[in-house]
């Protein structure tokens, strides 16, 4: 697994550039056992702790923040908890979004009938709230910068390919269902328009869980 640090190893932390198409935890079957906690255990051996404060999905790339030892698990975990993190993402995705900033407030719950899909739910789903705007106009695509208020499985790729009333297609939405689905998403888009998701974590805000200072990685898009 081509993984690297981009911070300085810390003894508590880790930030790592986790590549597309990588699991962050293990799998449940045999086969998918690879995964960025499997490669810290074997290259920082002397790791305590479950490690894992946080997710990415497997197809999105960008920064993951692990765990060196129990009190900054806890720690970081507590950040996370509390919203104390800061995190921001570059997506690029369909067609061209109307307004060049807002926010997507969509409850979401799981599919049960397609998981591991997620969908739209206003009665019945989980509060989910993402930030947009608008860094560039490409031709029939846009990039965004995309942060999430919330931490819901997929809610930046479901947020996205919506487009209910007060989704990227604007205030009244778009009564065909079309969205503005992110680029290569082999669930919510079109997986043939790119030969991976476009959906990259390139910015993360904690606090060290020993000095207390406030830690910022930034990880440019590799598209």
């Amino acid at each position: 697994m081509n993984i690297r640090v981009v911070i300085d190893a810390s003894p508590h932390y880790l930030v790592l550039n986790k590549p597309e198409g990588v699991l962050s935890v293990p799998g449940k079957t045999p086969e998918n056992q690879r995964s960025c906690v499997s490669w810290v255990r074997e290259h920082f051996p002397n790791t305590t702790g479950p490690i894992t404060v946080h997710r990415l999905d497997m197809d999105t790339s960008g920064l993951l923040l692990v765990a060196l030892t129990d009190h900054a698990q806890r720690e970081l975990s507590a950040q996370f908890e509390a919203r104390a993190v800061e995190k921001s993402y570059t997506a690029v995705v369909e067609g061209h979004v109307r307004f060049e900033s807002g926010t997507l407030n969509a409850p979401m719950r799981p599919d049960v009938s397609r998981r591991p899909m997620q969908i739209i739910d206003r009665a019945h789903g989980r509060p989910a709230v993402t930030s947009y705007r608008v860094l560039a106009y490409e031709p029939d695509r846009t990039r965004l910068e995309l942060i999430p208020l919330t931490g819901r499985t997929h809610q930046l790729r479901v947020h996205c390919a919506w487009a209910g009333p007060g989704s990227l297609k604007g205030p009244q939405g778009d009564p065909s269902g079309k969205g503005h689905p992110i680029i290569g998403d082999p669930l919510y888009g079109d997986p043939t328009l790119a030969p991976r998701l476009l959906l990259h974590a390139t910015r993360l805000v904690f606090t060290d869980p020993t000095t207390h200072r406030r830690v910022e990685a930034i990880c440019p898009p590799p598209f």
